[in-house]
């Protein structure tokens, strides 16, 4: 006996869209392990390493909270005689510390916004996220002096909503190609080897001056000394843009956003 079976318009249907389903996923992964972008050509996104054949890094510390962990790294920087970095810092702390913003900005160090109040800017509304953005940026343009053009989201978060509304507020958003996970405070030489072993040319690195932090000002000098002894200079994250763009290379730009876990429970007071 013969026997045949009958596909109803709405199973293929459904058939069809699990396919075309499971393409999409599997094309998401090839993009995430080949780390392109996945937004369409010419969409704002974030940098998080830039090419260049110069043995060059940056180095870039969060600041949103605390009293003690700022200054330490400061002394550090100075005794290595390393003028050349950038700190990301929530206006918040910023305009409860000024007298070390205004060390920062004395000894040459680049300032870029750690936006104000330290949330997911992906769950906010446009309005919300233009009004984060903007308060940022005026109370650290008073206190430091010059307009801040770089950004670092609360929590490395975005997503295509944020990247806009910030490239329209002349900003660009900074993410890192190498976590140095301290806020995990998991050790001296355990920060010190993670980040000289993945740096690379053009690398930002992510470390943090915040009071929860408690191991990056001990972690430091090791990380600065056995970088160099590798040949890598140190440079802020706008000269490392900078020497990308004036040798016509594209900057390697990523809109894959690794969530950076909070290393504390805090919340901008009043924000």
């Amino acid at each position: 006996m013969n026997s045949f079976y009958v596909i109803s318009g709405k199973k293929v249907k459904r058939i069809f869209f699990i396919i075309v389903a499971a393409l999409f996923a599997a094309g998401v992964v090839v993009v995430e392990s080949d780390n392109i972008t996945v937004f369409s050509e010419g969409s704002p996104s974030a940098i998080y390493s830039v090419p260049t054949d110069k043995k060059v890094v940056a180095l870039t510390f969060d600041i949103s909270w605390g009293e003690t962990r700022a200054q330490p790294i400061l002394d550090i920087l100075s005794e290595k005689k390393l003028d050349k970095a950038t700190f990301f810092l929530s206006s918040p702390w910023s305009k409860t510390h000024p007298e070390i913003v205004r060390k920062m900005v004395d000894a040459g160090y680049e300032i870029g916004s750690h936006g104000h109040k330290h949330v997911n800017y992906s769950s906010l509304n446009d309005e919300e996220i233009k009004k984060q953005i903007s308060t940022a940026h005026t109370i650290l343009s008073e206190l430091t002096g010059k307009q801040p053009n770089l950004i670092r989201m609360p929590n490395g978060d975005f997503d295509k909503r944020v990247l806009k509304i910030a490239n329209q507020m002349n900003y660009k958003v900074i993410q890192w190609d190498t976590d140095s996970q301290d806020w995990k405070n998991p050790g001296v030489d355990t920060i010190v080897k993670r980040v000289v072993d993945r740096a690379h040319n053009g690398d930002i690195i992510l470390l943090h001056a915040s009071d929860s932090c408690k191991q990056t000002h001990l972690a430091l000098p090791a990380i600065i000394d056995q970088l160099r002894a590798k040949g890598y200079e140190f440079v802020t994250v706008s000269e490392l843009i900078q020497q990308t763009e004036l040798n016509n290379k594209a900057i390697q730009d990523t809109t894959i956003q690794p969530i950076q876990p909070q290393p504390h429970v805090h919340d901008a007071a009043g924000a």
